[in-house]
Parts: C-alpha cells; sequence; structure tokens
C-alpha cells in the first residue's frame, strides 16, 4: 500500500538506507567483531536482517529484550548489557534453562549473587570507563571476577561503555578519550582473564575508533538519527517519523507528531525544508522555510534527533521503498 493509507504518526523505514547501513556494518566489523545492539529498534525482524548481514551475537538493554530475542530464535548468544536483581533475573534464568545462551553484566558481588541465584551461569565484569553509570572501579575488577568463578558463574570478559565519548562531534577529540577509556579496560580485562576473551564496548559513533574492543555494540547506525547524523559518518538516515498537516497559520504550520512520537533529550526533531519551533505532546510547531507552502492533510517526514525512544514510542515500524509500503515489522521488544 501507499504510505498516504497510514495512519499518522507512523515510523517509516527507507529499504535501500538499511540495507546500506547494514551493508556497511558487515564490512567494517564482519562477524563476531560486531554485536548489535537491539535497544535502538526493538524490532526482532530487524534483528533477522542484522544475523543476515552475518552478526549472530546480540546486545540487549532489557530483560524483555533477551526474552523476545530468544523466543524468535535469536538466541545463540546474548548479552544483557545491564545489571539486574531479584526477582526479574530469574526470567534471565528461565531463557538460559529453555536453551538461549545468556549472559549478563555485573558489577558487585550483590549483583554476582543475584545472577547465581536466578539461574544465569555466564557474566561479563562490567567496568567504568568514565561514564557515570554501571560499573565497577578498573582497579576491582580482577576480584569480582574471582568472586564470581568462587559461586560458579563462568566469566566471559569484561565490557565497558564509553557512551559520554560517543557522540562528541570532534573526531580526533572523540578518539583520543576513547583510547583513554580503553587502556582502562584492558587493564581490568587483563586482571579477569575472561574465559572467552571477551571485551565488549563501543557504539555507533565510536565503531571505527574504538580497535581495542573484541566486539563493538553498537545500535543506532541501522536506522540513525540527527545526532550522529553530526558526525559525518557513513550510514544513511532510515529512520523518519510520517506525520500529517492538521492546521496552516501565516508563518508555521502544525503536524500530528509531538513529544509523544519522539524522543527529545537530545533536542527537537528536523523537517527537511523547515525549522522546527517547539515540540507539545501531539504537535509538532514547525516554519515551512524552503519546503515551501503547505496545506492541511499534507504529509511531512521528521527526523528524529535520538533514535532509541522514538522507535520504543510506536508499536510498528513500515519498511518503504519510496512512496511503496513494502513491509510491516511489530516492534515487539517494547516494554519492560
Amino acid at each position: 500500500m501507499s504510505v498516504d493509507a497510514l495512519v499518522t504518526p507512523a515510523l517509516l523505514v527507507d529499504a535501500d538506507a538499511l540495507a546500506h547501513n547494514l551493508a556497511v556494518m558487515a564490512q567494517a566489523l564482519p562477524g563476531a567483531r560486531m554485536r548489535p545492539h537491539v535497544k535502538a529498534h526493538k524490532c526482532t525482524e530487524l534483528a533477522r536482517q542484522q544475523l543476515a548481514a552475518g552478526h549472530a551475537g546480540f546486545t540487549c538493554a532489557t530483560v524483555r529484550e533477551v526474552e523476545g530475542m530468544a523466543a524468535a530464535g535469536l538466541g545463540d548468544d546474548l548479552l544483557l548489557a545491564n545489571e539486574v536483581v531479584a526477582p526479574v533475573v530469574a526470567r534471565l534464568g528461565a531463557v538460559a534453562a529453555s536453551g538461549a545462551r545468556v549472559t549478563v553484566a555485573v558489577d558487585s558481588e550483590a549483583t554476582i549473587d543475584a545472577a547465581v541465584a536466578g539461574g544465569v551461569r555466564e557474566v561479563v565484569i562490567d567496568v567504568n570507563v568514565g561514564l557515570p553509570r554501571c560499573g565497577c572501579p578498573p582497579s576491582e575488577a580482577g576480584r569480582l571476577a574471582a568472586y564470581a568463578r568462587s559461586r560458579g558463574l563462568r566469566v566471559r570478559g569484561v565490557m565497558g561503555y564509553e557512551g559520554h565519548v560517543v557522540g562528541i562531534e570532534a573526531r580526533g577529540v572523540r578518539a583520543e578519550l576513547v583510547e583513554g577509556c580503553m587502556q582502562l579496560l584492558l587493564h581490568a580485562a587483563a586482571d579477569v582473564d575472561g574465559d572467552d576473551g571477551l571485551v565488549s564496548a563501543g557504539g555507533t559513533g565510536t565503531y571505527d575508533l574504538n580497535t581495542w574492543a573484541t566486539e563493538i555494540q553498537a545500535g543506532s547506525y541501522a536506522l540513525m538519527d540527527t545526532a550522529y547524523g553530526k558526525l559525518g559518518l557513513p550510514f544513511r538516515q532510515a529512520l523518519t517519523v510520517l506525520a500529517t498537516v492538521v492546521s496552516v497559520s501565516d508563518g508555521w504550520v502544525v503536524a500530528d507528531c509531538g513529544l509523544k512520537a519522539f524522543g527529545m533529550d537530545h533536542g527537537n526533531p528536523t523537517v527537511p525544508g523547515g525549522t522546527v519551533w517547539f515540540c507539545s505532546d501531539e504537535h509538532l510547531t514547525f516554519a515551512p522555510d524552503a519546503a515551501g507552502p503547505m496545506r492541511v492533510g499534507d504529509r511531512v517526514r521528521v527526523v528524529p534527533a535520538h533514535v532509541d525512544p522514538t522507535v520504543a514510542y510506536h508499536e510498528r515500524m513500515h519498511l518503504v521503498e519510496g512512496d511503496a509500503v513494502i513491509e510491516t515489522w511489530p516492534v515487539d521488544l517494547r516494554n519492560w
């Protein structure tokens, strides 16, 4: 069907841009060098496309994502790159018991004990490399690995996310800071002496700069957004939100997509040929600028600033070629 038949706001994924992005990443980081992060798209059908590109291991952010990936037959090697405790950790144990391979990040004796109690048998030691979020101090990694092994767990290696670095626009600064982060992680990895030698790190903004990690956890590259679009990466903008013009005034236009359709933590979305003024709950107000005169009922494709939360607001995404919808995929890994 045509995109004109879709109820707006609606997620559109340009099929050619998606295929380009998957191919570029597969060439840059083939096979096990890349562990795509499904939090960026929360869609098992898109994950199948990543598997077809040669990436069989996946990173997850929530237990729900682990469960959904395993249920979809994509559970050969799932890393939950977050700490979890009771009662939810028992759900991970159930997924592992069903035959999927599940690894969970731990950064304390408490999270190690939770993994044991929940039935998880493989872990990575999460190390703080500068982002003030989860992760143990690098000096504690070896001790925690020894404790995990004493509790009967298999320690696959370490992970550390340079999330405070991945979006820095100056490439030279980004590269320098990544190296500093990874030196911390490599020291921790030596102390941990992981059974699989995993050094898991990175994101879309550092996928080609982080040469120290054994695997990169990039996610946004598949769909992209304006935040990463500023970095000059070789990935194309695949994701837009289709909206309908519902009001036209002297100097501005209003479309039916707003705060409940976009992740706003990286700023306003973008209207090509227009200037966004602000978002309300269900409205986007913009000046048309070079877009020319607009009428009520016109359709606009709006580019999100942050792909991950934008996708999570929607129940489905539509794969399109031009104005033709060729497939509709459920965003089936939403919620918790």
